[in-house]
């Protein structure tokens, strides 16, 4: 059963409430920084590092099906839904949260210093274009004009593995410091 416009709209307000309560949260644990708010930003960050992925992985994957898909038909228009939720309540959310808190996290642990920190910094602003390419996708979608089959929506879905595996190595094994 499909859900109507109405309950999207009210699923991606309580995302973006959510957010806000999130954000107002560390705003106030930045004001008083106690000793554990590191270490719970640590945990957020992941949190919203693996939903952007998981979107980053999906996205395309649903693309594929939807290259195959006929312009207008029910499948067509089904995906339309699918692909707008997904970015609108899952990875837009997940990307701002993480770029908000690994920001912070940069800051108030690194001090923005290490080599290794610039390339994930950089990594990570691929995995932000390749969103932004990805939303752009899904509207051309919509309207009926996507130009990519759905052999090359297969290979770009390899596009934020390479990144993510690049960030971890940063992230675990730290070269260049």
């Amino acid at each position: 059963m499909a859900t109507s416009a109405g309950e999207g709209k009210r699923a991606r307000g309580k995302a973006y409430l959510s957010i806000a309560g999130v954000v107002g949260l560390a705003a106030l644990g930045l004001w008083y920084d106690p000793p554990w708010l590191y270490d719970w930003l640590k945990v957020l960050h992941i949190v919203a590092v693996i939903s952007w992925m998981v979107g980053l992985f999906y996205l395309p994957r649903l693309f594929v099906y939807h290259a195959d898909a006929e312009t207008g038909s029910e499948p067509s228009e089904t995906f339309v839904v699918m692909e707008r939720r997904l970015i609108k309540v899952i990875m837009n959310p997940a990307m701002m949260v993480s770029w908000v808190v690994g920001l912070w996290l940069a800051w108030s642990g690194f001090a923005f210093l290490g080599v290794w920190l610039w390339v994930k910094i950089a990594a990570v602003i691929g995995l932000t274009v390749f969103h932004v390419f990805l939303s752009r996708a899904a509207r051309r979608f919509a309207s009926g004009s996507n130009h990519m089959s759905a052999r090359q929506w297969r290979m770009a879905n390899e596009i934020p593995t390479v990144l993510m595996i690049l960030v971890i190595i940063m992230v675990i094994i730290k070269p260049f410091s």
